[in-house]
């Protein structure tokens, strides 16, 4: 029991600082493997959580999936250019006031809501119950979304291919 709020405390701190650094990171590249860390550390959330196919979920379509066709739009986009491009955070001040506000907000809801002692037991099997709802009640966005995937990777390849 005492393992489970030091993988908290290490993952949240992990997820805060690539958080930090995807925001902060003037090199873009640089930023999307933050982002991937970022993400990853999410998983590792949902693994403390016993939601173990969210965590699969998480690796597989963000942390694998979203920064590979990121990294291919970087990769794409600097070859058009033909420049390194870089990211500027030129509203750093205004971001970082609207984040303050925010937390304060987030803070206050917490402080009144109830919070549980325990987490309360798991009553069906959660991985069935998100399977059956993606291939029947959401078959079609499920079906649409990696149709949207084959062509954002397929645009992906058009542009890296050599010009002949």
């Amino acid at each position: 029991m005492i393992l489970e709020p030091i993988a908290f405390w290490g993952l949240a701190v992990v997820l805060l600082a690539s958080a930090l650094a995807v925001v902060l990171t003037r090199n873009l590249f640089h930023s999307v493997l933050y982002l991937a860390l970022m993400l990853t550390a999410t998983s590792g959330l949902f693994l403390s959580l016993d939601a173990e196919f969210l965590a699969a979920v998480q690796l597989l379509l963000y942390a694998g999936g979203v920064v590979t066709i990121a990294v291919f739009a970087i990769v794409v986009t600097e070859r058009l250019v033909a420049h390194r491009i870089t990211q500027s955070s030129r509203q750093i001040f205004t971001g970082f006031i609207i984040s303050a506000a925010l937390l304060v907000a987030l803070l206050v809801v917490f402080r009144r809501a109830p919070l549980t002692i325990s987490r309360p037991a798991v009553t069906e099997e959660l991985t069935a119950a998100i399977g059956e709802s993606l291939l029947t009640t959401y078959v079609l966005p499920f079906e649409l979304l990696g149709v949207l995937f084959l062509a954002g990777l397929l645009g992906a390849l058009y542009f890296a291919r050599p010009d002949d």
